[in-house]
């Protein structure tokens, strides 16, 4: 039960927490105009499968606080003046900055964050409870110049049927953008480093595999019209848009879980607030099956050593982490330095060419 508040404002009750929402009729979506209150029934709608999927996980909030269409910011520390049953815990950055985050315990939490304006959430690959342990490995793939979006459905068939030849069980999703995402739930074994090893040893594979089609090219200079498999998405402490998540889109497009059988066919613009509850009733939650199974990380990991015994190196981290043990350097190869046999080398060349354009005047001149 609702009831007025402060004239705009109103409180309810979620989870057994009383909950004020500010501005409720604000529009936060131009297309079809929903408000912020909108936005929380959605996620009231698909509380059960959300909190499958990022329920006990720290969240990075993306918040916009006028709705899809205005000025955004990150949110990785609760702000001062949380209430007193929000629960938190200590996350870290790369560089061992600590804050304390937003730990999804119940829809009350995820209803606090939606009325500070957080339409979408990015949880940690892992439980709040278990921070040792990744139990998420996130394929992310990305299109790049050149790539429709029927490249990046070949590419997801792809890595489902290298996955199932390992005997890992694999879940897709629309990103609620242009891209696919496509998780694996993990036995709690293995840690990010690990779990970003496995993932750099797939998109290698799947790379040999589809050379013209699919790389694991760090450097967008050597990508070419090829779909990347971001590996570095599995970076330790790195987040990714959950799934059933609404995205800063003016049709609020929603992260969607799908059955393998429609990623051929699905047009994910179509995937919106306002058809995917619906969706949920009439097909059901695709993901329901995923922490019933989670995989063994092994074959991935077999992989990848496999890949350091035949000479390869680690692939390049993204800069805002230390350099890592045999990594390569982080520099791309259009502007890496030259060895200095092959300055010498170009530097005589270039005075060659030079002396022959502008020759010095002889005796008869």
């Amino acid at each position: 039960m609702s009831k007025a508040d402060n004239g705009e404002a109103i409180t309810t009750v979620i989870a057994d927490q009383e909950l004020r929402v500010s501005s409720p009729d604000k529009v936060f979506f131009s297309k079809r105009g929903e408000t912020k209150m909108d936005l929380i029934d959605y996620y009231l709608a698909v509380a059960e499968p959300l909190l499958d999927s990022m329920g006990g996980r720290p969240t990075l909030m993306q918040r916009f606080p006028n709705g899809a269409s205005g000025k955004a910011f990150f949110q990785k520390r609760v702000p001062s003046g949380a209430p007193e049953w929000l629960r938190t815990t200590t996350v870290a950055t790369p560089n061992g900055t600590t804050s304390k985050a937003l730990v999804v315990a119940d829809m009350a939490h995820i209803a606090w964050a939606a009325n500070l304006g957080c339409l979408g959430f990015h949880p940690w690959p892992y439980q709040a409870n278990e921070p040792e342990f990744t139990d998420e490995l996130r394929i992310d793939l990305d299109p790049s110049p050149g790539i429709d979006f029927s490249d990046i459905q070949q590419a997801a068939l792809n890595v489902r049927e290298l996955l199932d030849e390992v005997g890992i069980t694999s879940y897709p999703k629309t990103t609620g953008s242009r891209g696919l995402h496509i998780f694996v739930r993990l036995e709690s074994k293995w840690d990010g480093y690990q779990v970003r090893a496995a993932a750099v040893a797939l998109a290698r594979e799947l790379e040999r595999r589809y050379p013209t089609k699919m790389t694991a090219a760090w450097w967008k200079e050597e990508r070419g019209e090829r779909v990347f498999v971001d590996f570095n998405q599995n970076a330790p402490h790195k987040t990714v848009f959950g799934a059933w998540s609404v995205r800063a889109r003016v049709g609020a497009q929603v992260s969607t879980p799908l059955y393998w059988a429609e990623v051929p066919t699905v047009k994910p613009d179509e995937m919106t607030m306002a058809i995917v509850p619906d969706r949920l009733v009439s097909d059901g939650n695709p993901w329901a099956d995923m922490n019933d199974t989670p995989n063994d990380l092994s074959p991935l990991l077999a992989m990848s050593r496999a890949d350091m015994e035949s000479g390869m190196m680690d692939a390049p981290w993204p800069p805002v982490y230390p350099k890592q043990l045999n990594e390569p350097p982080r520099v791309a190869p259009s502007r890496a330095k030259k060895p200095v046999a092959e300055k010498k080398s170009s530097a005589k060349k270039s005075a060659s060419k030079k002396a022959t354009a502008n020759p010095k005047p002889g005796k008869d001149s």
